[in-house]
């Protein structure tokens, strides 16, 4: 009798990796260690080095990996609570760590730019927060929509829980939508733009949803002004505990964090545009209408985030089974070396104008281009 191998059951090969997505919520907390170590309180600023220094690097040394996993695997990746375990261990970390960074703040003989590191340092913390929410965001259930609200407190965004899930997932890569860049478009421009733009949006929505229920939309029902109560409880109490000079460095940790996502917003979508057929009707939004990158540092500590071709063509898939596609655009590097280029037009237009032309094979017509 002849014997039939059997295929191996596929495994994931980062699957005891996955804790470096702890780092980002942890910078604060590493930032702490250093300078109780050192004495010298410019380690405030580790965050901005780790992130714009050295993960670019280690993205550069370590590559890509375009590797997919196989539909087989998709139902058991899925079920497996160990990359629930991974969102659930950020939140108390990121909690801490803005904490940690208020005590500081509040407490500590700091020179101007030894705070403003600080406030970096702990808005780089919130911003990944609101990454963590975007990923809970998308999972069903109460506890997730409470945990994507939670991780969104410190950096009093929490407005980004109805914008992102049910205004910018639906109008993604059209004019319409504040959260899609426009070639030709600085992030300086883009920047006030999304940020009333996606304010304005999810009270919308909320509002109607709410009259559609025959309910106020000044109303407990209200996601956004539960989402915003979780900030003002977080910032009452820090304020009680470490007293009134707590606010303004929560404010200006906030207001980085939510620049910090506004960024990756920039670049995840710079000039693409989602077609309209004969009768006006938006074309199905595919990998070919977000910016993707592999870059396997960087797609550990977000979640992989940068697998947002699949993450926007299949939005409920969980990120450790998000997919490459060969016929998404790439980018020419991971987020945390592209962001410091998107405070710099000219040479960000440099870098990207010319990708986003080839994407749409020199047809100006089709991107999604600012206006004048």
């Amino acid at each position: 009798m002849t014997e039939v191998s059997l295929p191996l059951a596929w495994h994931d090969r980062r699957r005891w990796l996955w804790p470096i997505s702890l780092i980002v919520p942890s910078l604060a907390l590493v930032a702490f260690g250093l300078v109780e170590l050192s004495g010298s309180a410019w380690f405030w600023w580790t965050g901005a080095v780790v992130i714009y220094g050295l993960v670019p690097v280690l993205d550069g040394w370590m590559g890509e990996d375009r590797n997919n996993p196989p539909e087989s695997a998709v139902e058991g990746l899925e079920n497996d609570p160990w990359y629930r375990w991974m969102l659930l261990a950020t939140f108390p970390v990121q909690l801490l760590g803005t904490i940690v960074g208020v005590w500081a703040a509040t407490s500590s003989d700091l020179n101007p730019l030894q705070w403003l590191g600080l406030a970096v340092t702990v808005g780089i913390v919130s911003g990944g927060g609101i990454n963590t929410a975007h990923e809970w965001g998308h999972k069903r259930g109460r506890f997730a929509d409470l945990m994507s609200k939670l991780s969104l407190a410190p950096a009093f965004y929490g407005h980004f829980h109805v914008e992102h899930n049910r205004g910018h997932h639906k109008n993604v890569a059209t004019p319409g939508d504040p959260a899609s860049a426009r070639l030709g478009e600085s992030y300086w421009a883009f920047l006030p733009r999304t940020m009333i733009g996606s304010l304005r949006s999810a009270w919308r929505i909320e509002r109607e949803r709410l009259a559609g229920q025959g309910r106020s939309v000044w109303s407990v029902h209200n996601d956004n002004l539960q989402a915003w109560s979780l900030s003002l409880l977080l910032y009452a109490a820090l304020a009680i505990a470490f007293g009134w000079m707590a606010l303004p460095f929560l404010l200006a940790q906030a207001l980085y964090g939510a620049a910090l996502l506004e960024a990756v917003n920039y670049i995840e979508h710079y000039g693409l545009l989602r077609r309209k057929d004969a009768r006006g009707r938006l074309e199905r939004c595919a990998p070919e209408h977000s910016w993707n990158s592999n870059r396997i540092v960087s797609n550990l500590m977000l979640y992989q985030l940068q697998r947002h071709s699949d993450h926007h063509a299949n939005p409920r898939r969980a990120y450790q089974t998000l997919r490459h596609f060969d016929d998404s655009p790439q980018l020419p590097a991971g987020y945390a070396a592209l962001i410091p280029v998107v405070y710099f037009p000219r040479i960000w237009f440099a870098l990207m104008d010319k990708r986003v032309l080839d994407h749409y094979r020199g047809d100006f017509s089709r991107a999604n281009r600012r206006p004048r």
